[in-house]
């Protein structure tokens, strides 16, 4: 029998992969670990390896097509072996391989899921996934979302692939509108079942639905003239969601920066530690701060705030495929010269985009800093699940009225600290800010090698 190979789950809040690009084509021969196509998330690229050795049989999807994560995009097997359908997933193995059913089962099926008969129609690029009702498709925690609550999740309009609702659609709907209709007879049988996708060519037969989205897609992704890319879309999509699923608010304070200057001018002198920027130091000192008022280095999930004794620092950084935040894990641990280091090798493989997965996830906190830029204040927008996010500005002269009454300019570095307000009130923030600027105003004692 043939081997499968799937789309893998590329991180938690990866849903979909674009297939940049097949490596290898139908009726080539492969060996295990040949890297049979590049597949692409917002945030990098990945190399997927073929299981087995053999001979590629069929590819489902085109190239620029995009898939939903566990999705079966080839066939491996014998040289003649006949593949006629899109096979049954494996069960979620990232990259992982399975024989080849004679039926089609649903995508994304959690234990327990059956699969229709019937096939479902969906566009391997465009369009909308709908289910044999002509209904937009669930993820399936939105399934499970909507079954606890007893509501119909069909009544609110889906932000996931091809219209698919997720969990937090369902979520913001309850908590910014009025209380999506119970759901009638069948609909939780009905939305737990269904059939995984069939070839790109394949119409959707939503009634006017696909098109609708299709049209409306086409309008957003035209900006200048010039198409908006998958990946500008996906992190439109994310600060929406954002910015509709938290409280969000800034406190701005600001902190003597002569001894962080001090201590750059120090750094920039030894050959050794000449690479160590500002940057660097306020990561340090962020890191420091964090561990002394911990209670903004925390994550929100399902109505549970979970507090992070450890440190795991997400960084804002700017590359031509948009805005990727790697994630230096365990940050508490490094020493300045190690989180330096590791913060530029975490940045060039993201410019790159070859930065791993477990990179970019697991974060804690997050710091953005467009202080190199000149920005004297913004607001930055917070990285869900995590409930804080700190806007570094650019260092500035700013006066201040001495204890003799006195007035002098001193550099002063801005501070931008936006919370998640249903779980963070203004004094655990402030009282970070307190603890940061403490690190920032005693760098020299701090920051040391």
């Amino acid at each position: 029998m043939a081997t499968t190979v799937e789309v893998p789950k590329l991180g938690n809040t990866v849903e979909d992969c674009l297939i940049s690009a097949w490596r290898k084509h139908k009726g080539d021969t492969v060996a295990a670990g040949d890297v049979i196509a590049e597949i692409e998330t917002d945030k990098t690229n990945f190399d997927l390896t073929a299981p087995v050795d053999g001979v590629l049989l069929e590819t489902f999807f085109e190239e620029g097509a995009l898939v939903p994560v566990f999705t079966v995009i080839c066939a491996i097997g014998a040289a003649g072996e006949k593949v006629d359908a899109v096979p049954a997933p494996s069960g979620g193995a990232a990259g992982g391989s399975g024989e080849v059913g004679a039926g089609l089962a649903e995508v994304d099926a959690g234990p327990g899921d059956s699969a229709l008969p019937s096939a479902e129609a969906v566009s391997g690029n465009g369009g909308t996934y709908v289910g044999a009702s002509g209904r937009p498709r669930l993820s399936p925690r939105a399934r499970r979302f909507a079954r606890e609550r007893d509501i119909d999740p069909y009544s609110v309009e889906g932000t996931g692939p091809h219209g698919r609702a997720l969990e937090d659609d369902l979520r913001r709907a309850l908590q910014t509108g009025p209380r999506p209709a119970p759901a009638g007879p069948g609909e939780h049988q009905l939305a737990a079942t269904g059939t995984g996708p069939v070839r790109p060519n394949v119409q959707a037969r939503a009634t006017g639905q696909a098109s609708a989205t299709g049209q409306a897609s086409a309008q957003v992704a035209a900006v200048g003239g010039a198409p908006v890319s998958s990946v500008r879309q996906r992190i439109a999509k994310r600060l929406r969601e954002s910015l509709t699923s938290t409280a969000q608010y800034t406190l701005n304070s600001s902190a003597n920066a002569r001894g962080l200057l001090a201590v750059r001018k120090k750094m920039k002198a030894s050959a050794a530690t000449a690479d160590i920027n500002i940057n660097d130091l306020m990561v340090f000192c962020t890191v420091r701060a964090l561990l002394e008022a911990p209670g903004t280095n925390a994550t929100f999930v399902d109505g549970a705030l979970y507090r992070h004794t450890a440190v795991h620092i997400g960084f804002a950084c700017d590359t031509d495929r948009g805005l990727v935040v790697p994630v230096v894990h365990d940050s508490q641990d490094l020493s300045l010269l190690g989180l330096a280091r590791r913060l530029k090798e975490l940045a060039a493989q993201a410019v790159a985009g070859s930065i791993g997965v477990d990179d970019l996830n697991g974060g804690t906190f997050t710091i953005s800093n467009l202080g190199s830029l000149g920005v004297e204040s913004f607001t930055p927008v917070l990285n869900p699940p995590q409930v804080a996010i700190l806007g570094v500005n650019a260092i500035g002269l700013k006066p201040v009225r001495k204890p003799d009454g006195n007035i002098e300019f001193i550099d002063s570095i801005g501070l931008s600290l936006t919370l998640d307000h249903q779980v963070v009130d203004g004094a655990p923030g402030a009282r970070f800010l307190r603890a940061l600027r403490d690190k920032i105003e005693n760098a020299e004692a701090l920051c040391t090698i």
